[in-house]
């Protein structure tokens, strides 16, 4: 099973967007995740740092600047989702990522304070 570190800039670049109401709050992931066309337009015009800050987890081992490298994307490369803060949460847990897992949680939490979920 391969294991992830946190990404702390795309945790931090996720909060900012949802500090700037950049973000979705109902979306059927399975259809708004980021397919692999739309991964390789995005990479046309954008750096991989860009592209990393997309994704919670970096894969260990895998290298740099590869699709591999980069795990739990947590929007579609322009807004965060919360199904997929959702989705990230979960599958996170269910193969025992857990400081994935608390860092999807964490901002799934922020999400929901700043788009006035309380119940």
């Amino acid at each position: 099973m391969a294991k992830y570190e946190v990404n702390t800039s795309a945790v931090a670049r996720a909060s900012g967007l949802i500090t700037a109401r950049q973000y979705v709050l109902d979306s059927d992931w399975g259809r708004a995740q980021p397919r692999a066309d739309d991964e390789n337009a995005f990479l046309d015009k954008h750096s991989w740092a860009e592209y990393a800050d997309w994704h919670l987890g970096l894969t260990d081992g895998a290298a740099d600047e590869t699709k591999a490298r980069y795990a739990f994307v947590y929007g579609d490369l322009r807004r965060v989702h919360r199904s997929a803060l959702i989705a990230c949460v979960y599958r996170a847990a269910e193969w025992r990522h857990k400081a994935i897992e608390l860092a999807a949680h964490n901002l799934l939490q922020e999400l929901d304070a700043a788009a006035g979920i309380t119940e």
